[in-house]
């Protein structure tokens, strides 16, 4: 079974605030997400398809993993300090 027969997906964008390692100024950065929800209910082939589909919870995986710096005179590619790219919901 594949995760897409599982899962739902989309895109959502979130705001943080990171600041920019070489000029050190601090910013809201919209940050790409990936939400996967669990369907209402899939049509299983076997017993081990059925536990899989029992077993999965809605998550979210980051897309971005680089950001450039809001700031006019830097403007620098950084990546995102946190080593969060997985959110359980």
């Amino acid at each position: 079974m594949n995760e897409r027969d599982i899962f739902d997906e989309r895109q959502e964008v979130k705001k943080a605030s990171f600041s920019c390692p070489h000029c050190r100024e601090r910013a809201d950065y919209d940050v790409r997400w990936l939400k996967r929800t669990k369907k209402k209910n899939v049509n299983t082939r076997n017993e081990q398809d059925r536990s899989q589909f029992q077993k999965s919870r809605d998550y979210m995986v980051r897309v971005d993993d680089m950001l450039m710096c809001s700031n006019i005179r830097c403007r620098k590619r950084f990546e995102i300090p946190t080593s969060q790219s997985i959110v359980f919901i």
